[in-house]
């Protein structure tokens, strides 16, 4: 609450100030666009969809605000300045929680403003090179995710041409669907190598994340398992809300698990999992995921 109070306490200043001194310099920030970490020894990151919403800008280290992109900025400032942004992402998918991705890089410029003209930048980011991922792409015909006892759907692996999209998908995504006889679906993941358990080990007390791109009419909870020599302790945490049919579009959520991790004992490895009842009312409905990316230091 004191950062929204205070980011809003800026905003009237600014405007303030703007209205006293009509000739400010202006600062326009498109579109963030986050491109491959070239690093030696740099992990694979997957497919690099990502929905960088907002931005934090400081410049010559003073915070100015943050502000959803594209958008155009007055500055009551000229000359040489060192303008820093930060991606920012809507934590869990809140809308009204604004936080920087702690796993991306910042963008830089050293950029000259004189008044009355309007300086346009491009911001730029990739994942810093000591980033783990543990990704289920959907790229291959096997999948990580197994269906529970109880589920009487599953989940296939399709490339449905209605709502593929070649810069998400790739090749393929996870899909499934939900009727009145098929009517829920509980999965979990098991990342392995070559038949192996990998056991994910996320670290406890540090920022992990899990990513997921989906295009669904039908909600999904996502959930964090534990696994340990004392048995399996289970944390559903964010709901994956449902379109409507009519407008249904691929979008992209950042799950913050750090307190879930850190919430358990005396565990071994981690795993996720995903529950869904179909919609009420509804005869047929459809969950859609793609690039499930457990992101971590």
């Amino acid at each position: 609450m004191n950062k929204i109070t205070l980011l809003f306490g800026l905003f009237i200043v600014l405007n303030s100030c703007i209205k006293n001194n009509p000739d400010p310099s202006w600062l326009e920030i498109t579109a963030w666009d986050l491109i491959v970490n070239t690093a030696p020894n740099t992990n694979n990151a997957g497919v690099l969809t990502h929905d960088f919403s907002d931005a934090w800008v400081y410049v010559d280290n003073e915070l100015v605000g943050v502000f959803e992109l594209p958008v155009k900025i007055p500055l009551l400032i000229s000359g040489d300045k060192v303008v820093k942004i930060f991606p920012a992402i809507k934590n869990n998918g809140i809308s009204a929680t604004k936080k920087i991705y702690p796993f991306v890089e910042i963008f830089e410029v050293t950029l000259n403003f004189i008044q009355n003209e309007t300086i346009t930048i491009n911001p730029v980011t990739k994942y810093v090179s000591t980033v783990k991922f543990n990704i289920e792409d959907f790229e291959d015909t096997s999948t990580i995710i197994t269906e529970g006892p109880t589920s009487s759907s599953s989940l296939t692996v399709a490339n449905t041409p209605s709502i593929f999209d070649p810069a998400i998908n790739e090749t393929g995504f996870g899909r499934v669907l939900l009727d009145e006889l098929n009517n829920q679906w509980i999965a979990s993941t098991l990342f392995n190598e070559n038949g192996a358990a990998l056991n994910m080990n996320l670290p406890q007390g540090r920022e992990v994340y899990l990513e997921i791109d989906y295009y669904n009419t039908n909600s999904v909870v996502s959930g964090l398992i534990g696994v340990g020599n004392s048995g399996i302790t289970t944390n559903p945490n964010v709901q994956l809300n449902f379109q409507d049919a009519s407008n249904v579009k691929w979008k992209k959520i950042y799950i913050d698990l750090k307190e879930a991790v850190s919430g358990m004992a005396n565990i071994d490895y981690y795993e996720f999992s995903f529950e869904a009842l179909i919609k009420a009312g509804e005869t047929n409905t459809e969950i859609n995921i793609d690039n499930i990316k457990a992101v971590y230091f």
